[in-house]
């Protein structure tokens, strides 16, 4: 053929518009001698634009062609051209299946089992899968059958002949074959070994369920017993070496390449269990040592090959086990794992591509089935399928799914099945992620009916029905609670009462009663209000349960919609602003003292859809609006009111962010540096302390003098507060210090002091429905015996005369903190030398202090505490860090300026800076330090009061393990954890503040 110069051929032009990429070397492949009885025929090209991928079609057909006898060339391009089916089966198959294309051109003959269909042939089972395979005597052999069989399967399935789920249950049916095949091979080689056991093969896993991939491990358990007159360990090492040698031929790679890995992993103990066991060792090991994900495993097992009676038995005794996993004690937290999507171990360029484990994707829509059918299956036994599709179209027809989300579901799960089936296919290769090249999407798009854009429309359906699947799989597990306490349209199935209730005790709610009842009180009626809960509960529910308290949540959640129910923002806060709502839910089901401090005020939800909302205001804000509102207040007691409101609303903000960063959302994952979380609540607290602290100064000034006090008056403050490191139950440690002013006498200035003390606290502390503030001067110089306010001078006076060394350490926490910034300032300046003494301590001051804290250890410790748990005076604790770290600072803060800070962690990272004490072990102290803070922030923000200790109620502990970051059933790990953590700190202790020469 010859054109013009410079100008396209008209076969170029027919093969670009017949969807050919490369034109060019289809008509080079096209010209060649082999096909010159068809290159012209118009059917030819129709046929092969129908296929996927064109140009693979092509070079698939010539390489068969090329591999065919002479004589028999001519056969398969006349058969080709004047019969359809086969026609469309062979380049249907040619164009989606690149692997397939290698199989025909090394065995060309096999052409020809795709030229007629009897109608058995669209519709296989295992027994003409066993008859495609009976000729196959050795791995090799089995090979190339199993492969000639796949290519009648995957020819109905690219033509559209099957459907996908008649299509997994084929290559499902094909595996048994397989199995047996391979298992008749083994006993052929071994008729000794057959001769002495019974052996059964139960299929699991996909196989197991009828619904097997093109390329996918088979999941198997080998199940033995002796024969009569063999000993039972003989019967069971020849059944092993028969199960062993069945796996190799399937999985080992030959000349013909390889079928796929039989994986008997799941059998009992795992890869460190036996690989066959008796029928009565399963069974003990089951009702002893199983886990629930084992049985949710067993809910697919199926006898495929071996002995029959002996897979029967099998799988008759298991069945009822699989159905009593819900009874067992672990079964709630071990749901609340499994509800899990496990996306940690998928490196984040691929967890979007990743078809079956990332979010949206396959194992979602199985996991939630799965779940359901071991909640509710127990007392329904139609809900007894392996198969995906088959025990959700159950789920729905008993009330236990919404119909109308079965129907999504099912549509989505279909689809990416195929997307998943269409992948896996064209090289053979198991594989489970969208592939990134534009050629391989346009292939994937055409092989599913995408033909005028094919990658464009591939993306958007493939992004819909994951956004669908996402949506749903949390929400079908709640949706039908609201239905049984709801009004259904007639003919809709819902769920009992009971069944209800079965299924909120399996997703953690200890008084499914109760829940119920809530869930009615928000849910009924046909008003907006109700329509907007029922659309927002099914994903609250979900939130609520995987907290450490969903009754809690729900009963939180109840209370707040009915105190702002009736406000026009509330319900559209919660719909609309996507984080608000999941905000919402962890906060109220995370522990006490958040739903406390929301029920006082509940406007103040608004602060979690507020993008901004859970940031820390800073102290210069916080006064500003403190000191404004006592400004504008009547009197000092309104005044403290409104300072007290603005102070639960902070500590509101600062406990949501803390809850919210420490469990993470489904948008944000937890904070990981636990040290910047600690940061951010000791500064958050401590700077609303110190405005609150503020405002009821200003407030009590004003009530009896005015403007101006008679003296200059400063709070300093100590401890925690002065250290920044205030956790939600601390109280405040501080000192008051005045000067009295020109012309005030001093016995005037120290009522005048005297009396704002005593009013502040008597503010600070009024019976109101706002937590109070307590303030504590026992660090005041002669403790509690001394006088409560002292003047710049009588302190100079002290410390100069009187000091000692413990006093000294207390104010290595001073720092102003309300009042007079100058006079604040003068007392710091007056400290300094004594909590940063040139030259550092001498040798007395440093056995003082050492002897000091041995004392508090031995003393102070609550009679029946665990010395190796309690957060503030035990091994490794807030006390031995701090104490270690001060005795540095009193060393060296005059040399080093950096040490000269009143917060903890950064004196031991200066100290680390100045190589006062080596990385390792300034890293110990500072992780035990910031575990033991968050150990009493949980405390509190699950109990509602302060505590040193872990808490002995077992949900109350649950509750602090989320909070610190362990999934449900791990308080024993969390513990063990602690324990290791603060062990190692005391060690460096020991190291450094008892044994070192600092």
């Amino acid at each position: 053929m010859t054109t013009v110069p410079g100008r396209r051929s008209s076969t170029f032009t027919r093969l670009l518009r017949h969807g050919f990429t490369d034109p060019s070397a289809a008509e080079r492949l096209l010209e060649q001698d082999d096909l010159a009885s068809v290159r012209s025929d118009p059917v030819l090209l129709e046929a092969l634009g129908a296929t996927a991928d064109p140009d693979l079609a092509l070079r698939g057909l010539v390489r068969l062609v090329e591999a065919e006898e002479e004589g028999e060339r001519q056969v398969l391009l006349d058969t080709l051209v004047t019969a359809k089916p086969l026609r469309d089966r062979l380049l249907g198959v040619l164009g989606a299946s690149e692997a397939l294309g290698d199989h025909l051109a090394r065995h060309p003959r096999d052409w020809q089992a795709l030229v007629t269909y009897e109608s058995v042939d669209l519709n296989p089972g295992v027994a003409e899968f066993e008859r495609g395979l009976a000729d196959a005597v050795d791995p090799d052999s089995l090979r190339v059958a199993y492969r000639r069989c796949m290519l009648t399967l995957a020819a109905r399935d690219v033509c559209g002949t099957t459907g996908i789920a008649q299509t997994a249950a084929e290559l499902a049916d094909l595996a048994t074959a397989t199995l047996r095949a391979a298992l008749a091979i083994a006993r052929t080689a071994a008729p000794e070994d057959a001769a002495q056991c019974r052996l059964a093969v139960v299929a699991m896993g996909k196989c197991g369920g009828h619904e097997l991939n093109y390329v996918s491990d088979v999941d198997v358990i080998f199940v033995g017993e002796a024969r009569d007159g063999v000993e039972e360990h003989k019967a069971m090492q020849a059944a092993t070496r028969l199960a062993a040698h069945m796996m190799r031929i399937c999985s080992e790679t030959t000349a013909e390449g390889t079928i796929w890995e039989v994986d008997a992993n799941l059998r009992p103990e795992g890869r460190n269990g036996p690989l066959v066991r008796t029928l009565s060792s399963h069974l003990a090991y089951y009702q002893r040592w199983a886990k629930t994900w084992e049985f949710q495993a067993l809910l697919k097992a199926r006898a495929v090959a071996g002995d029959p009676e002996l897979g029967a038995e099998y799988v008759d005794a298991v069945s009822p086990l699989v159905w009593q996993a819900a009874d067992r004690e672990n079964f709630v937290p071990d749901v609340q794992k499994m509800r899990r999507r496990v996306v940690d171990n998928i490196p984040a360029d691929r967890i979007e591509r990743e078809l079956k484990l990332g979010p949206g994707g396959l194992r979602d829509v199985e996991f939630a089935v799965q779940l359901l059918q071991l909640v509710h299956g127990r007392s329904d036994a139609s809900l007894h399928s392996g198969t995906t599709l088959e025990a959700l179209r159950a789920l729905a027809e008993g009330g236990y799914v919404g119909r109308a989300d079965a129907a999504q579901l099912d549509e989505a799960y279909r689809f990416l099945r195929s997307m998943e089936h269409r992948i896996q296919l064209y090289r053979l290769r198991r594989t489970h992620l969208v592939p990134e090249d534009e050629a391989d999407l346009r292939r994937l798009g055409r092989s599913l009916g995408m033909r005028t854009d094919p990658v464009a429309e591939l993306n958007k359906a493939w992004r819909r029905h994951a956004s669908v699947v996402r949506r749903l799989h949390e929400k079908i597990f709640y949706r039908p609670l609201l239905d049984a306490v709801a009004q259904l349209a007639p003919g809709e199935s819902r769920l009992s009462t009971k069944a209800a209730a079965i299924r909120l005790e399996a997703l953690g709610y200890a008084d499914p009663a109760a829940a119920l009842r809530h869930l009615e009180a928000l849910s009924s009626g046909v008003s907006r209000k109700a329509a907007i809960q029922r659309t927002l509960l099914p994903v609250l529910l979900g939130w609520f349960a995987d907290s450490a308290d969903p009754d809690a949540g729900l009963l939180g959640f109840r209370k707040v919609s009915d105190a702002l129910g009736k406000t026009p923002w509330y319900l559209r806060l919660l719909r609309d602003e996507g984080a608000a709502a999941e905000n919402l839910a962890r906060v109220l089901s995370a522990g006490r003292l958040a739903p406390d401090l929301l029920m006082r005020a509940p406007e103040a939800v608004a602060i979690l859809g507020d993008p901004e909302g859970l940031t820390p205001r800073t102290r210069e804000h916080l006064e500003q609006e403190v000191l404004a509102a006592v400004g504008r207040a009547g009197g000092a007691e309104s005044a403290i009111a409104v300072v007290r409101g603005v102070r639960r609303r902070e500590l509101f903000r600062t406990t949501a962010a803390d809850i919210i960063g420490s469990y993470g959302t489904e948008d944000s994952p937890a904070e990981q540096d636990h040290g910047a979380l600690v940061d951010r609540v000791g500064s958050a607290v401590t700077d609303l302390n110190a405005a609150t602290i503020a405002g009821a100064l200003r407030a009590a000034v004003r009530e009896q003098w005015g403007d101006t006090l008679p003296t200059r008056f400063a709070v300093i403050g100590m401890g925690r507060f002065g250290g920044h490191e205030l956790s939600y139950g601390s109280d405040a440690d501080v000192l008051f210090v005045h000067r009295p002013r020109e012309g005030v006498s001093d016995e005037e200035a120290a009522r005048a002091a005297n009396a704002v003390v005593g009013e502040m606290r008597r503010l600070l502390q009024l019976p109101t429905a706002d937590p109070p503030l307590l303030i504590d001067a026992d660090l005041r110089p002669e403790g509690k015996t001394g006088p409560m306010v002292r003047t710049l001078k009588s302190y100079g006076a002290y410390y100069r005369r009187w000091s000692l060394a413990w006093e000294s350490q207390a104010l290595l926490r001073a720092e102003h903190m309300a009042g007079d910034a100058e006079l604040g300032r003068e007392f710091i300046e007056l400290v300094d030398p004594l909590r940063y003494p040139a030259e550092g301590l001498g040798d007395d001051a440093v056995r003082e202090i050492r002897r000091l804290k041995a004392r508090m250890e031995s003393e102070r410790m609550p009679r029946g505490a665990d010395p190796t748990l309690h957060a503030k005076l035990g091994r490794g604790g807030l006390s031995d860090v701090e104490w270690t770290v001060q005795l540095m600072q009193m060393q060296h803060g005059w040399a080093e300026p950096g040490l000269r800070t009143t917060r903890t962690r950064e004196a031991l990272a200066a100290a680390c800076a100045a190589e006062l004490i080596p990385a390792e072990d300034a890293q110990m102290l500072d992780e035990a330090w910031v575990l033991a803070t968050r150990v009493r922030n949980a405390v509190m923000l699950v109990r509602g009061r302060s505590g040193d200790t872990f808490p002995s109620d077992p949900r109350e502990l649950a509750a602090v393990g989320r909070y610190l970051g362990y999934e449900p059933g791990h308080v024993g790990d969390m513990l063990d954890d602690y324990r290791r953590i603060t062990r190692r700190a005391r060690a460096v202790v020991e190291e450094r503040f008892y044994a070192a020469v600092v």
